[in-house]
């Protein structure tokens, strides 16, 4: 076990990046920035104000907002502009994470602290999303610094050859709250012509990744109310609707027992034959040993797991509640509810999802079952044949000597619609996790392997966008927010 030591190197001028980002991260983690926390304010504040001084020595012109809906979680803004006429790259993160859980972790193991144990660097917000940020933040550095060299300038006058920004939020892990609205407000700064962000896990530990969005989610309440208490159900059975009963076959009305969605308007359409091919390229997982086994006769048949997960729509229930499970008694419940969640790709009409459900279920004869959303966010995904996509892979390629796992979309949900659809932007995300990460559970770790890969494949990309801007941007001039998106 080695103990993280306080660096005290010249922050743009560390000879070794992997130290450079354990010198970053360890001041990072230490910042208890837990959205839910009813007192994040001022940790948020002091993680950004931490963002500020790493990006103000490289020319960036920085500010903090409010955010439109939570005074708890403000928002930062990093410029640095080098030419109107040239393209911007809109960069992402998120300083906050989620609640450490700190009885739970290893002894030896503190949440706030960050250690690094045979290869693996233990804290909350190493792979989520502090260790990923920092890492881009870091190649920048390191770029800047190479090309400050080679043009004989300061780290804060040397020309990338394009525009960036960096927007950083504290309210990632509650549902980005306030983001899309705080992207509509600043738009026209946030203007750009390519996004890249580096968040989630990548499709195997050894693997390079890229991909290009996320399935969207709609979590769905069903309700049913019959009456005040519960009533004896010998004395009372065959007599009274049973609320319980009724969520039961309304679930069974959506969803089978093997987790086929049987209503087809939930049902996705046919995928592009790039998106199709793309999924079924990708390589085999490698499965950690406390993973679960893949149920291969769970859900839509004639599909492999991958195309389940990243070109199906899911349908999962994650709650039911009746009566008092742990106490059970001879009674028929009162009320009864449910909540469904729908995991759907780009194509499903989002707008349509509770009027079918209701459609459904009065088709089916069940009533008195209130249907409601209960927060969402959109499906995205950008073509894997887009051409900032085949750039990004050929200097994944270039490189680490690795093809990259391209994948169209996750599995889960990220705010990236924010970016593709308010924004306009197409979304290329490079993650530096893995699937085994303990992301969101005790004991969260990032690999120095992948911290260090992925600061040598952020180095490479942001040298080829300067090197070679028309290979990776569509069009010059910056895209206009809220149109028709590549």
């Amino acid at each position: 076990m080695t103990a993280i030591s306080d660096f005290q190197a010249d922050p743009a001028f560390t000879e070794d990046p992997v130290d450079r980002v354990l010198e970053l991260l360890q001041r990072r983690v230490a910042l208890k920035t837990e959205s839910q926390s009813a007192t994040c304010r001022q940790v948020n504040e002091e993680y950004l104000n931490d963002i500020s001084r790493q990006l103000q020595p490289l020319g960036f012109e920085v500010a903090q907002y409010e955010n439109p809906e939570s005074a708890d979680h403000p928002l930062l803004i990093a410029t640095r502009r080098e030419a109107e006429s040239s393209p911007t790259v809109l960069l992402y993160g998120h300083g906050d994470v989620q609640f450490a859980q700190t009885d739970q972790w290893d002894e030896s193991l503190d949440p706030w602290r960050l250690e690094v144990r045979d290869g693996k660097i233990y804290g909350r917000g190493t792979a989520d999303n502090k260790g990923q940020h920092t890492v881009n933040l870091v190649a920048l550095e390191s770029a800047l610094l190479r090309l400050a060299e080679d043009q004989g300038e300061s780290v804060s006058s040397a020309r990338l050859g394009f525009n960036l920004t960096l927007l950083m939020e504290t309210a990632e892990e509650v549902g980005s709250t306030g983001l899309r609205e705080f992207a509509e407000r600043h738009a026209s700064t946030l203007s750009a012509d390519l996004f890249i962000g580096s968040d989630g896990p990548r499709f195997t530990a050894n693997v390079p990744t890229i991909f290009l969005g996320s399935r969207g989610s709609l979590n769905v309440r069903l309700d049913c109310s019959e009456r005040k208490g519960a009533h004896h159900s010998g004395n009372w059975g065959g007599k009274l609707r049973n609320p319980a009963t009724v969520i039961a076959a309304a679930i069974a009305t959506l969803v089978d027992g093997n987790g086929r969605i049987l209503v087809d308007e939930l049902r996705p359409p046919e995928l592009p034959e790039a998106v199709r091919k793309a999924i079924n390229n990708l390589p085999a997982e490698s499965e950690a040993s406390d993973d679960p086994a893949v149920d291969s006769c769970w859900g839509e048949p004639g599909l492999s797991p991958n195309e389940r997960a990243l070109g199906f729509n899911t349908l999962e229930v994650l709650t039911l509640e009746a009566g008092t499970p742990k106490t059970p008694v001879n009674a028929i419940p009162g009320s009864a509810s449910a909540l469904v969640q729908l995991r759907y790709i780009v194509g499903t009409d989002a707008d349509n999802i509770i009027p079918a459900i209701q459609r459904a279920l009065k088709k089916a004869g069940i009533r008195n079952v209130d249907v409601r959303a209960e927060g969402g966010m959109s499906a995205t995904r950008l073509s894997p044949d887009h051409p900032a996509v085949v750039a990004a892979a050929e200097a994944i390629t270039r490189t680490t000597g690795k093809t990259p796992a391209v994948m169209p979309n996750l599995g889960g949900t990220i705010p990236n619609s924010v970016f593709s659809d308010t924004l306009n932007l197409p979304t290329v995300w490079i993650p530096h996790s893995y699937p085994g990460c303990n992301q969101h559970a005790p004991n969260e770790h990032a690999l120095l392997s992948i911290l260090s890969e992925g600061f040598e494949i952020m180095q490479s990309i942001f040298l080829s966008i300067g090197e070679h801007p028309d290979r990776w941007i569509v069009s010059s001039g910056k895209r206009t927010p809220g149109s028709q998106g590549a």
